[in-house]
């Protein structure tokens, strides 16, 4: 995952957010590791009586899950735009002091926003809560394709093959497996993080948080039910895929991720590991490689050419395109269509 970090520049507006935000000395900040707690509870300082909750979220999933959460009683924007791949992004200056002037910042976490920690540095001791809705989750290390082995079984056993290869790696997103969100099992836990920090923030309207976030939930787990039960007995249990950010959701349901590369979307994989992807394919008689939207085909393209297979999308629901704006498509049912995806492919 290739964040462009640009230090001096985000070091740089700490200067802004200082300045921006001297008159706000008397709330107490909350910090990431304080978004929940065991038990689930939101440990965070209750927000004096306001009319609405002015919430920033990192980029579309958590959007998603938070408005559903909060409904009419919280102005909720994403920073990070539409159809702008969330991996590239940084904030500008607009942006730090936008978020300095929040009540929450909520995001992912687990590597995926690599600016986090500068924008939390730059705004320690202020009243900005910040909430990381993976905290809690079993987080996975991620599959780079140097140490890819496609002879794997279970994406599981292929996990823990991959562990120890990752000591001699670094990489910007620490080796961490962001993509939690394409688990519906997972995001049900993030949705439940995020309710406890809103009916933490704002007690008077807990009710209404948990009454919208049970509403949510009951969606998400017949989204589940949904992937276990079209996904069962499949003909085949792999899948390659262009970026791997389905590790998850290969867990959850039994299945095999054979990315061609690792986690970042960018990444271009080694001449060696297309060779191994194009065997792959072949013997195990491979007829359909998964691309994403927000980023280049060309890859995916390439290997079924090779082997005379189709390319279809997998959508790791990092952005909605304009495409999906205008079929009002949401996660809810961009999920779905990737269930259609894979129930095709793996009865090819």
């Amino acid at each position: 995952m290739k964040f462009r970090m640009h230090h001096l520049a985000i070091l740089s507006l700490s200067t802004l957010l200082f300045a921006a935000g001297c008159g706000n000395n008397n709330a107490v900040n909350s910090t990431a590791s304080n978004a929940a707690n065991a038990s689930g509870a939101a440990e965070v300082t209750a927000l004096p009586e306001a009319s609405k909750l002015n919430i920033k979220v990192s980029f579309y999933p958590i959007y998603e899950f938070t408005k559903n959460v909060a409904g009419d009683l919280a102005e909720v924007e994403a920073l990070i735009p539409a159809g702008i791949e969330p991996h590239d992004w940084e904030p500008t200056a607009q942006d730090m002091a936008e978020i300095s002037d929040a009540d929450m910042l909520i995001y992912n976490g687990a590597g995926m926003e690599g600016w986090v920690d500068q924008v939390l540095e730059s705004v320690s001791g202020k009243s900005l809560i910040t909430v990381e809705a993976s905290k809690g989750l079993d987080i996975m290390e991620g599959t780079e394709e140097e140490e890819a082995d496609h002879d794997h079984g279970e994406g599981e056993h292929a996990h823990e093959e991959g562990e120890h290869a990752h000591e001699e790696h670094s990489h910007d997103h620490g080796g961490l497996d962001p993509h939690v969100w394409l688990n519906p099992v997972l995001a049900i836990q993030e949705v439940r993080n995020i309710e406890a920090a809103l009916s933490a923030a704002a007690p008077d309207n807990a009710k209404d948080f948990k009454a919208n976030a049970d509403a949510y939930v009951a969606n998400l787990e017949q989204l589940d039910q949904a992937f276990k039960d079209e996904l069962k007995e499949t003909k085949r249990k792999d899948f390659i895929t262009q970026h791997a950010a389905f590790g998850y959701l290969a867990k959850q349901y039994g299945l095999t991720q054979v990315p061609i590369a690792g986690l970042s979307p960018e990444q271009e994989p080694s001449a060696a590991n297309m060779s191994k992807i194009v065997e792959f394919a072949k013997e195990h008689k491979v007829k359909t490689i998964f691309f994403e939207t927000l980023v280049s085909s060309s890859v995916a393209d390439t290997i079924a050419k090779e082997i005379g297979a189709k390319t279809a999308v997998l959508n790791p629901i990092e952005g909605l395109t304009e495409e999906d704006r205008s079929q009002n498509l949401d996660y809810l049912g961009i999920m779905r269509q990737n269930l259609a995806a894979l129930k095709s492919a793996l009865n090819e």
